[in-house]
Formats: C-alpha cells, structure tokens, sequence
C-alpha cells in the first residue's frame, strides 16, 4: 500500500534548485532511509512531505491525497527533524504531558509509552525539572524521538536520529525502531549520514545527489556496498 507518491517535486530558491524529483513512491511496512552528502535534500524533502515547506513545482500525497490541501494526515504522522518542532521551556514531563493531551491518551497510555523508552533515557530525560532547551543534544534528541512515535503513528520521519547519541544509545533506538514496527507496523522515514546504522535497518535506501535522486537500492545484500561505493570514491 501506497503511504506517499511524489509527483515533479522541485524546491527552487532564486537560481538554486534544492530538490528535484520527478517520482517517488514510499509503501507502508518496509523502513525507508534517506541518505546523501550536506546539501542533497534530505530535510528539505522531509520538510515537504510534512508540508512545513511548500515546493516550488508539484505535489506530495499521502494515501492519494495533497498533504498541502488536506490535513487529515497529520493524525497519522509523527516527526522529529530538529529541537525547533519541542516547546523548550517545558520539562520533558511537562511537553509529554502537554502532547497527551493532544492525542487525547490516558496517563496510563502516556505510562506504557514512556515505558518503553526507560533504558533509551537511562534516568536522564524524564523525573527532573530541567527543562528540554538546558538537556544535552543527545537527550533532547531522545525526547523528540519519543515524542514524534506517541499516539501510535502509522508513519514515523526522523532526521538523523543517530546523531548526538552516544554509541549504547544507538543500539538501544534501533532496538526501539524495530519494537515500533514489529509490534505496531510502523513505518519508520530515516535521514542519515549514518551508513553503518541507516543499512543495518532500512530496507530500501535512497540516495540523493545535489537534490536528485541516485540511487533507488532494495536490493538489501548490496546496500552497504552501494553507498560505500558512492562515499567512498575520489
């Protein structure tokens, strides 16, 4: 099943073209990764499917739908892509809170959530006063990746999430990518410059190039070969 289709997407700022896809599907179940040096137009496509840009040309849908003209879809997506999307002068409990009640969950669904997330926060995140802007990048990463899987999201983007986490950390997010997917069939959107953890759990990797698309690869034995390949030469 279809989630996005991507249709003569163009980003185009003055003279500079940012983004140019002519087509791009992405299906519910497999983890799509996202990769490509600074500048390729990785956050500026995820930023697009969120419709937090609006493109120059063309559109992005979601299940055949314009996510510019609709908003349906934003009860079926969660996202982290940078510390601007938190309320940074709230507590981790607090912001927590403050989104279960958006979701319109009970404390005890809130509970089991956070639950999950007790050795990804290793007793740093949650139970303190500090608020989320004075947490280390690494924390406040981890507070936005629990926040962007709350209210059991069909769809999860993050923009590199392995940056800033310490090497147990990693382990630990992409043991909590899998429990999402196998547990509650998300489909998880990953931007990283990562190739060790991005090919250790996508299953379909595409590589973009000064905004284009390069490399469409599901072919899972040669991923790692692929993009070593590409970032490695001269």
């Amino acid at each position: 099943m279809k989630l996005y289709e991507i249709r003569d997407l163009t980003k185009v700022y003055g003279q500079a073209t940012s983004l140019d896809i002519a087509e791009l599907d992405i299906v519910q179940g497999p983890c799509f990764g996202l990769v490509g040096n600074n500048g390729a137009g990785k956050t500026t496509l995820f930023r697009m499917i969120l419709d937090l840009i609006r493109p120059t040309t063309g559109k992005v849908l979601f299940e055949g739908v314009d996510v510019v003209t609709d908003e349906a879809w934003k009860d079926e997506v969660g996202a982290y892509l940078d510390e601007h999307m938190l309320l940074g002068y709230l507590s981790p409990d607090e912001y927590f809170e403050t989104l279960r009640k958006m979701h319109r969950l009970s404390a005890e669904d809130l509970e089991r959530h956070l639950e999950r997330f007790t050795e990804f926060f290793n007793g740093e995140v949650t139970g303190h006063r500090k608020y989320i802007r004075d947490l280390s990048k690494g924390n406040i990463k981890k507070v936005g990746i629990a926040a962007a899987t709350l209210g059991q999201p069909r769809t999860v983007l993050l923009d590199e999430p392995f940056e800033n986490l310490d090497p147990t950390s990693q382990i630990r997010l992409k043991k909590l990518i899998r429990r999402f997917r196998e547990e509650e069939g998300t489909t998880f959107l990953i931007s990283s410059h990562d190739l060790s953890h991005i090919t250790e759990i996508a299953d379909r990797i595409v590589l973009l190039e000064k905004g284009r698309i390069l490399q469409d690869i599901t072919d899972k034995e040669g991923m790692d070969r692929s993009l070593k390949d590409y970032f490695g030469r001269d």
